[in-house]
């Protein structure tokens, strides 16, 4: 079981509960690890102590002042050296939020993680022992895999003989703008099953962020309970939760694009929450609102190729068939066609990636409909942008291991 919000496009504050992943209607067994442990104080020995600010810690994604996640699947990376790693959490996470955390290239580890401190790595930490000495430093990697939900980095705790290293970024950087579809909602593992997580961990050499949030409208305008669309709220730290609210009301924390590094490449799923009638967006103003949106982005990113990326709408069933239904397939198209002379805007198109059964009942796609849309991306961007790939062997994707162990029937 893992823990989450039951909430669909909508933002308002809900009860948690427990959820159960699916697999062709089967329930899948978790198994996800108790690693909450005493609080570690200035008092309790054995331990060093790193705050929030850190030089050696490096926030992925969306994080504010406060050192709080935002978006979809944000993260916390560093080396370290020893074999503990024990975080306390904040009075600002989410209670219970799912994090997946790792040490270098091993598999993704789970656990619900609250205010308090958590103990995530030990010498019995599996795989551990086995690394070589050309593998050091260690490298630490935690991922939140909500987007709802979120964590507070209080401090990072290493044993008392070991330090914590800064890692070096990557030479390249990709956005991903979305809503719930970028987010990777009602995916198994949400945000870190979504195609904009498979995308970016995929590449395995880049740096990205996914600043998607279901529910949004590109058009700046109250879609499904988010009080603001992405073009105003893409240039706000926060998102458009109601613990966002709760914390900073209606005058969020803007996002200083100049203290981060600027995105190679943009891209940009947007329009499904426009193109529902219950939003009351007409073409005219998403198509307005996109032609600006694009040159502001443009305008922060002056260097960035912005990909514009085609609207899948879910599918129908047509006699004995079925059929994709699209959304905006013309404004999104001559967006691009009004920027495509400048150099720096790509259409890709999307059509026909999906089939009806990649989309799972409450209107998402599955786990498999988002790995074949990071699929065709990846080979799209290294294509046509030369990005080669570059995670040649740690899992991206976790518990995808489906097959048949029957030869002869």
């Amino acid at each position: 079981m893992r823990l989450f919000s039951v909430l669909c496009c909508v933002v308002p504050l809900l009860p948690q509960a427990f959820s159960t992943i699916l697999q062709n209607g089967q329930v899948r067994e978790t198994h996800f690890l108790n690693t909450r442990t005493a609080p570690i104080t200035a008092n309790t020995t054995g331990w060093k102590t790193y705050g929030p600010n850190a030089t050696e810690l490096s926030y992925k994604g969306r994080w504010d002042s406060k050192h709080i996640s935002w978006w979809a699947a944000p993260g916390l990376k560093f080396g370290f050296s020893g074999q503990d790693v024990a975080i306390t959490f904040g009075e600002n996470t989410s209670p219970g939020v799912l994090v997946a955390y790792r040490v270098a290239g091993l598999d993704w580890q789970f656990t619900n993680v609250s205010a308090g401190t958590h103990h995530l790595v030990s010498p019995s930490t599996p795989g551990l022992n086995a690394t070589l000495p050309y593998q050091l430093p260690l490298t630490f990697e935690l991922r939140v895999t909500n987007w709802a939900y979120g964590v507070q980095i209080s401090a990072v705790h290493v044993s008392s003989s070991s330090k914590l290293i800064k890692l070096p970024n990557y030479g390249k950087t990709i956005e991903f703008i979305g809503d719930s579809l970028t987010s990777g909602m009602y995916a198994t593992y949400e945000a870190f099953s979504g195609f904009g997580y498979t995308i970016g961990a995929g590449f395995g050499n880049v740096e990205f962020s996914i600043t998607a949030y279901p529910g949004i409208c590109l058009t700046d305008a109250n879609c499904w309970g988010n009080p603001r669309g992405q073009t105003y709220q893409w240039f706000q730290t926060s998102d458009t939760s109601w613990r966002a609210s709760q914390i900073y009301g209606t005058e969020p924390e803007k996002w200083d694009f100049g203290a981060h590094p600027a995105a190679d490449i943009v891209l940009i799923n947007l329009g499904t929450n426009d193109n529902n009638t219950a939003n009351n967006v007409t073409s005219e103003q998403y198509k307005s609102s996109y032609l600006s949106f694009v040159a502001q982005v443009h305008e922060v990113y002056p260097n960035a190729q912005i990909i514009l990326m085609s609207l899948w709408n879910g599918f129908y069933s047509i006699g004995n068939s079925y059929a994709q239904a699209g959304a905006f397939i013309d404004e999104i198209y001559q967006v691009y066609e009004h920027y495509k002379d400048g150099g720096y805007v790509h259409y890709f198109n999307s059509t026909g990636i999906l089939q009806h059964n990649d989309i799972a009942p409450q209107y998402h796609p599955t786990d498999v409909g988002h790995i074949k849309i990071a699929s065709h991306v990846m080979q799209y961007i290294r294509i046509k942008f030369g990005w080669e790939f570059g995670a040649v062997g740690p899992e991206v994707q976790h518990e995808t291991l489906y097959w048949n162990d029957e030869q002869n029937y």
